[in-house]
């Protein structure tokens, strides 16, 4: 276990070292700029003077290749720089965001887990059955609807028909302290949204592995036995059929992070979301370029759970193979 995370913490380094040569010169080809997003409505009447020392001041007159340099070796010593958007360190910027974010990602999380693997070991119980066909086109229905617009419709129904959760936000509107019971209440809407929007492939996998598994002759040989339905589908079924699930988590880690920002726009939970958006469209390299990295390390150690995972449901498999 520990050679596999070392060669892929070997690996990562040159990823994300790309990866944030790659922000610089996508937003150093982009149409916005910074300079003009930092001046706010001040620009307009500022002087070319002024705007040119600004410029120099925010280092966007240097050459592409000398600003991502420098901005990596300070990133490296600790400091990730200063948001010109947010007009504070970046380093603050992520951490008032990040946990709100991640505790909307890591509940959606369970919920697709938890849903996906109970439904399709439901229905491959018997393949073919009412429970099996009404999930299963669900579930290809999810796949082709986007997480903003289930978040749109899930506030028009539950907030606005039947006035039984919050629309957005994190805590009531007239309340001025962030009370767990107001943060557990404001979450549902999101986390479920995102949730849903990420369980058609888990309940996919889960179901056509466990009606893999239920046809193998181990599980045959435990029926012969005398085993009871139930110990056969949760002892040896599921636990077969789970494993070609556990890679899929790896390659779900993306379309979590793109689904949560679509998410957290939707119902203006205080997460990364606004941040991104805003450091994307004000071309602020130091911010753009540290949540490039922080999604990109998800998504890397996203792969290395699966892995790891897959090798202890499978000793087979081996976490030097």
């Amino acid at each position: 276990m520990g050679r596999m995370a070392g060669r892929r913490a070997l690996l990562a380094v040159p990823v994300l070292a790309a990866v944030t040569f790659g922000v610089f010169a996508v937003a150093a080809a982009s149409p916005f700029d910074p300079v003009k997003a930092y001046a706010g409505t001040a620009g307009l009447t500022a002087s070319q003077e002024n705007l040119d020392q600004l410029r120099v001041n925010l280092g966007v007159d240097q050459p592409l290749v000398t600003r991502w340099w420098n901005w990596l070796t300070s990133a490296l010593s600790g400091d990730l720089g200063d948001s010109s958007v947010m007009r504070q360190p970046v380093a603050d910027v992520i951490g008032e965001r990040l946990g709100w974010s991640v505790l909307l990602a890591a509940s959606a999380f369970a919920v697709a887990v938890v849903l996906g693997t109970g439904l399709g070991v439901l229905a491959a119980r018997r393949p073919g059955g009412l429970l099996d066909r009404c999930v299963s086109s669900a579930a290809y229905t999810l796949e082709a609807a986007p997480a903003f617009w289930l978040g749109l419709l899930a506030i028009w129904f539950f907030a606005l028909k039947l006035d039984v959760l919050p629309a957005g936000g994190l805590t009531d509107a007239a309340s001025d302290t962030v009370t767990p019971g107001q943060v557990a209440t404001h979450l549902v809407l999101p986390a479920a949204v995102l949730g849903i929007s990420q369980l058609p492939w888990f309940f996919l996998y889960v179901r056509q592995g466990v009606a893999d598994a239920l046809d193998e002759d181990p599980v045959r040989g435990a029926r012969a036995r005398g085993l009871r339905e139930r110990t056969v589908l949760l002892g040896h079924a599921l636990r077969s059929g789970m494993l070609p699930m556990l890679t899929l988590i790896g390659s779900r880690v993306p379309e979590l992070i793109t689904g949560a920002l679509l998410v957290e726009t939707v119902f203006s939970w205080p997460g990364i979301a606004a941040a991104t958006v805003q450091a994307a469209t004000s071309v602020d390299f130091p911010l753009l370029a540290a949540l490039t990295v922080l999604a990109t390390a998800a998504v890397v150690l996203g792969n290395l759970l699966s892995d790891l995972l897959y090798a202890i449901a499978d000793p087979r498999v081996g976490f030097d193979g």
